[in-house]
């Protein structure tokens, strides 16, 4: 089994990265583990030309299909992301919107292969756990448009500095290792 885990954040060391390696840490064993930051990728902005629709590829170059190529390596995908106003880090909502080309709306698309599963983290300052069900929910959606099949998800509150996530780290462990279950 292959597993990326994606760092949605554009922080390498914060909470979401202690996250993705606690995850990593814990998926190593039964799975190849590749981790990768949504920060390390040149990604441009969506232009809404539309020629993906027709075409099924972007008219720009970036690293979009170098990203896509990890996804397309992977048979479980893990995506953590912190609250950034109450939705997903603003780096991962342009990639998500640049994975139209892949979106199974329209015709022609192109797709990755079947049987992937998805899985989501999220966590936020607060101690609301609406605004991460927000975060899940956008995470779940993109996964669908893909054809990835969402799987499970955490939703973690009062998370602001990676040392908070102390108390936490069997409820993380514990989701972890339901990954391998599933």
């Amino acid at each position: 089994m292959n597993t990326l885990i994606i760092n949605c954040s554009p922080v390498r060391n914060g909470a979401t990265a202690k996250i993705v390696s606690t995850v990593a840490d814990c998926l190593s064993s039964a799975s190849d583990v590749k981790t990768v930051c949504i920060d390390d990728y040149k990604i441009y902005y969506c232009k809404g030309c539309r020629t993906c629709h027709e075409t099924g590829q972007c008219v720009q170059t970036d690293d979009v299909d170098l990203l896509m190529a990890e996804f397309e390596w992977a048979d479980v995908i893990v995506s953590v992301a912190p609250s950034y106003w109450a939705d997903v880090p603003g780096q991962f909502k342009v990639f998500i919107d640049r994975c139209t080309p892949w979106s199974n709306t329209h015709e022609p698309h192109r797709k990755l292969s079947p049987g992937k599963r998805g899985y989501a983290i999220a966590l936020r300052t607060g101690p609301n756990m609406k605004e991460c069900e927000k975060i899940i929910q956008s995470i779940e959606h993109f996964y669908g448009h893909l054809e990835i099949e969402a799987k499970g998800h955490l939703g973690l509150v009062s998370v602001e500095y990676k040392e908070d996530l102390e108390a936490r780290m069997e409820e993380i462990t514990g989701f972890a290792g339901s990954m391998i279950m599933n």
